[in-house]
């Protein structure tokens, strides 16, 4: 089977897009691993896969995959290259654009500058839907962690999100507590787990152990949860510019109830086929 892809990224946290709409194919878990191998493959921290949608009030559908093989619901970083993927391969020419994703529908618009503009849906603070195990809905949380007790948040941005604030993202440990995090019984699907540093009320630096892919240089729905912690927690205010290793992503988000609205660039790197 050769298929035709691209190589994109969303402030270094990378992708290989495969349009499964003007080519017929399918990926399995193996598949995936292999072409997220950067030594064996073509090297990603996702995979993304352009589908037809299944319902007539959508423009496509938007599957996710780590690079460990599982199917995951959302990725903030990756909803933007598929906006620009989807144009630059001639599937649309829409500035807005409507995705079905696991994690429910989200509308993609790509600005004059070629930035791309998502509408993340609403967070989810209830602990069975993020899913978290928790008597009852809270701000915070302690988790204990290999014996040591964290303060915690925990949010759904159509996937699960813990965020820890940290007094620097530079010595934070985020190598030995992400996978602890991220395994922990009390997150049934496991978690993305996020190092929050305080700048100022309307700036954070953030590193992200992602689930499934260990540390990323960005995580959109990471930038997302940590931005709406910090506002619900009283450090923050909107709108909130979040630095990541790999760059800047903008991140609004107007209160309880509403949607979190994420604006940041899209590149291709390049494009090519691969014979699986």
């Amino acid at each position: 089977m050769l298929l035709k892809f691209s190589k994109m990224h969303g402030l270094g946290n990378d992708f290989a897009v495969f349009d499964f709409i003007s080519q017929r194919g399918y990926l399995t878990s193996e598949q995936v691993r292999l072409i997220a191998d950067r030594h064996l493959g073509i090297g990603c921290d996702q995979v993304l896969i352009v589908e037809a949608p299944d319902s007539p009030d959508v423009d496509f559908r938007y599957r996710i995959f780590n690079a460990d093989g599982s199917e995951v619901e959302q990725c903030g970083n990756g909803a933007r290259c598929f906006a620009r993927f989807v144009r630059e391969q001639r599937l649309t020419n829409k500035h807005r654009i409507r995705v079905q994703t696991l994690g429910g529908i989200i509308e993609l618009n790509v600005l004059q500058d070629e930035r791309v503009c998502v509408d993340m849906g609403v967070p989810q603070f209830i602990p069975a839907l993020i899913p978290f195990e928790a008597p009852c809905e809270a701000d915070s949380y302690t988790l204990d962690v290999d014996g040591q007790q964290l303060d915690i948040s925990a949010v759904s941005m159509g996937n699960p999100h813990c965020v820890v604030r940290v007094d620097h993202v530079d010595t934070a440990p985020v190598s030995t507590l992400g996978p602890a995090i991220e395994h922990h019984p009390r997150f049934p699907r496991r978690v993305n787990a996020g190092f929050l540093q305080v700048i100022d009320s309307h700036h954070i630096r953030l590193r992200v152990f992602e689930r499934g892919s260990g540390e990323t240089l960005a995580c959109g729905t990471g930038a997302c949860a940590a931005a709406v912690t910090g506002i619900r927690r009283g450090w923050l205010a909107n709108p909130v510019r979040v630095s990541l290793p790999g760059g800047d992503l903008l991140i609004e988000w107007l209160g309880q109830g509403q949607p979190v609205m994420m604006t940041g660039p899209a590149v291709t790197v390049f494009r090519g086929q691969i014979r699986l």
